[in-house]
């Protein structure tokens, strides 16, 4: 007999690990979304504090509770999706939060383009507690959806893709190989390339999330420089045939080079430095890149200084 079940037209992944503080406000943003057909998968993987208690104790049939030994985010991740009865999925960090409108604009941009590979909604970036301004991308844009020209290109400021703002389908994700388990981060980032690399992205104009990057003990935040170097060279033949892509790895060389000066990582240093297209640097980038750590230490301090005040600078642009 032909299976008749409906499923619910999103499958929302959200991993989970020790953020107690952040979970409810997350699963509170999913579960006030203008459009409702959605399921929530929430893998909790291994949190040691009381995250799994709180979202255990948020009643609504639509949420899905799994508990693993922990794994890190890309097996988290996995595993919610390899659970998923939709096949548009739609990611959420559990220290990050949508807007009412997030699932509502996700599925707009998902029926406009349907062949795309990857759905990028725009989102908002909060620096600090206080302090949030709109992601900036490096391509013009109105309020219409669109299709990107060039994903790299595009994402040499913000990434225009962003874990808790895109969707995909899960045939195309698993025909991708799913998030590399092998990394300790820059997962998210792997991902997107290979889409890129494969499919066209879609982009809604419209913020519909937030990130909060101030968060202390994110994934992006901590300091694995060696695995950094070894994911972004692992493109290193993609790139020779990609001058798009060279640039975007060479501003993530740039990234993990001075993170390599900070903590003292010197031969880590010289190798990314050796290995950028300095044309791919703009001049304040070439200047941070080469100064004195102590200049570099007071410039962070400075930046620092600055969110405090509702100043933002980056030299990124």
């Amino acid at each position: 007999m032909k299976d008749t079940v409906k499923h619910a037209f999103f499958s929302v992944v959200i991993p989970l690990y020790n953020k107690e503080n952040y979970i409810a406000s997350a699963i509170s943003s999913v579960l006030n979304q203008t459009f409702q057909d959605f399921e929530v998968i929430i893998i909790n993987d291994g949190s040691t504090d009381k995250s799994e208690s709180l979202v255990r104790g948020i009643k609504d049939s639509r949420i899905k509770v799994f508990t693993t030994k922990n794994k890190g985010a890309s097996s988290a991740r996995n595993h919610g999706i390899s659970l998923a009865k939709s096949n548009n999925i739609a990611l959420l960090d559990a220290d990050d939060y949508w807007h009412s409108n997030h699932l509502f604009e996700l599925k707009k941009l998902m029926q406009t383009f349907p062949d795309a590979g990857l759905f990028c909604n725009n989102y908002e970036i909060y620096h600090t507690q206080s302090m949030v301004r709109p992601a900036r991308f490096n391509f013009d844009f109105n309020k219409e959806c669109l299709l990107l020209d060039d994903f790299f290109k595009a994402s040499l400021i913000n990434g225009v893709a962003w874990t808790s703002a895109v969707g995909f389908k899960k045939n195309k994700f698993n025909a991708l190989g799913g998030f590399n388990p092998n990394l300790t981060t820059g997962q998210d980032t792997d991902l997107w390339i290979r889409f890129a690399l494969k499919h066209e992205i879609a982009f809604n104009p419209i913020i519909t999330a937030s990130y909060l990057f101030y968060v202390e003990n994110s994934l992006f935040k901590n300091e694995y420089n060696a695995v950094r170097y070894d994911f972004i060279n692992s493109y290193s033949q993609e790139e020779q045939a990609n001058p798009s892509l060279k640039r975007y790895l060479d501003i993530n060389r740039y990234a993990v080079a001075l993170r390599c000066k900070l903590h003292n990582d010197q031969d880590l240093y010289k190798k990314l430095k050796s290995e950028i297209e300095y044309s791919h640097l703009n001049f304040k980038q070439r200047c941070l890149l080469s100064c004195p750590k102590f200049i570099l230490s007071w410039v962070k301090k400075c930046h620092s200084y600055l969110l405090k005040k509702q100043v933002y600078l980056t030299a990124y642009r």
